[in-house]
């Protein structure tokens, strides 16, 4: 879903210009060069696939509401190529049926950069449908290996990798000198991946000394079985690598059966309803694997502001990164001088600096960031809050 403290005035200055709206190049009107005289007047549509159903539709409203302020920011200084942004919303429903639906919705709906994947496992489907379309995917959220590994060029993530996450946990675990983990998943692509990961990290030399697999069934109401199979094997950190929807009744019933060990969440996890689900006292204390969020950016008051102008409420997980799928595409519009699918993703793979807030954007060869920026929170006082940058 990597909160940088910023501390340096490099890092400072990158968020100014963020947060100002100041980059050149992304909110400037421009001539609109290689747009013919129809595609002047046409708006630039965006396309964003989010849960707006089912256990996950919390976290959809955070990155629409986002995109769309990125949007009528970039419109209110003349648009991109002198024509107007336009975001075209569908819901994934974080199911793999559903977001194979939504993208072809979107696609007959002529969008010309899809900004949208929160799940996964939803996500995966939709690679081929935007691919065929010639649609170029900035991916705010959605992080499994498995995106990245498919290594196809219309696709760029704009989150830390499963790996990467991956590696994150492991350096926690191994720091808090757990000697037996218990690793629980729900069998999604997204979830199993980083569980696995961590094992082998786990198990490698130097790391913990045992590392358990627990796979459970989503969305069921009770996982009593699992936690007992859980506790036989005498755990001292629990790692939980689904949604918060589970994660949160996992962590209350962890603790409802007597468990006094470490709880820790991967990103999916990071939403005030697991907090709402599993009961402050069972929360509190509980560890996350997390990219940014909004509350842990230091220098974004402004931008939180704004965001709670428009829509009264306080911004989300996912919100940031969704804000910044939208500057990136609208960026690399500009530079490719319209919307040929082909032209925009050469634009991406040479973006070199564009001010994001996790700071200046450069792609990898697999069309990741390079460092994922991932760091641990901590849920205190209901809220999760940064615990450690792993700097």
């Amino acid at each position: 879903m990597r909160a940088i403290p910023l501390k340096s005035f490099a890092s400072l200055a990158v968020l100014s210009l963020l947060v100002t709206g100041c980059g050149q190049g992304l909110l400037g009107g421009g001539d609109g060069a290689g747009q013919t005289a129809a595609g002047k007047d046409e708006p630039i549509v965006l396309g964003m696939l989010i849960p707006q159903s089912g256990s996950e539709a919390a976290i959809g409203p955070y990155m629409s509401n986002a995109a769309q302020l990125a949007i009528d920011e970039i419109n209110a200084k003349g648009g991109v190529l002198g024509r107007t942004l336009e975001l075209k919303t569908a819901d994934d429903a974080c199911d793999a049926q559903s977001a194979a639906a939504g993208a072809n919705k979107l696609v007959t709906e002529g969008i010309d950069v899809s900004v949208g994947g929160y799940c996964s496992g939803a996500t995966l489907p939709t690679l081929p449908i935007f691919g065929k379309a010639g649609i170029p995917m900035i991916i705010p959220a959605a992080n499994s290996q498995e995106l990245v590994d498919q290594k196809l060029k219309h696709v760029f993530l704009i989150n830390g990798t499963g790996s990467q996450q991956a590696a994150a946990a492991e350096k926690w675990i191994t720091k808090q000198g757990s000697k037996s983990v218990a690793l629980m998943h729900d069998n999604t692509s997204y979830s199993k991946d980083i569980a696995l990961r961590t094992q082998n990290l786990l198990e490698a030399p130097g790391g913990a000394e045992a590392a358990i697999i627990e796979a459970v069934t989503p969305k069921e109401s009770d996982y009593s079985a699992n936690i007992t199979n859980v506790l036989a094997k005498k755990p001292d950190f629990v790692y939980w690598t689904g949604y918060f929807q589970e994660g949160g009744l996992i962590a209350r019933q962890l603790r409802q059966a007597g468990y006094k060990g470490s709880i820790m969440v991967g990103d999916g996890s990071v939403s005030p309803k697991l907090v709402e689900i599993a009961g402050a006292e069972a929360a509190e204390g509980l560890y996350a694997t997390m990219t940014q969020t909004p509350d842990t950016l230091e220098g974004a008051e402004g931008w939180i502001d704004a965001y709670k102008k428009k829509y009264g409420a306080e911004p989300g997980p996912y919100s940031n990164q969704a804000y910044d799928a939208v500057r990136l595409a609208a960026e690399a519009v500009t530079k490719a001088g319209g919307t040929d699918g082909t032209k925009v993703i050469a634009a991406l793979e040479a973006i070199d600096g564009f001010p994001m807030f996790s700071g200046p954007l450069k792609f990898t060869p697999e069309h990741t960031l390079a460092n994922g920026g991932f760091q641990i929170l901590v849920v205190k006082s209901d809220k999760f809050a940064l615990q450690d940058s792993l700097k």
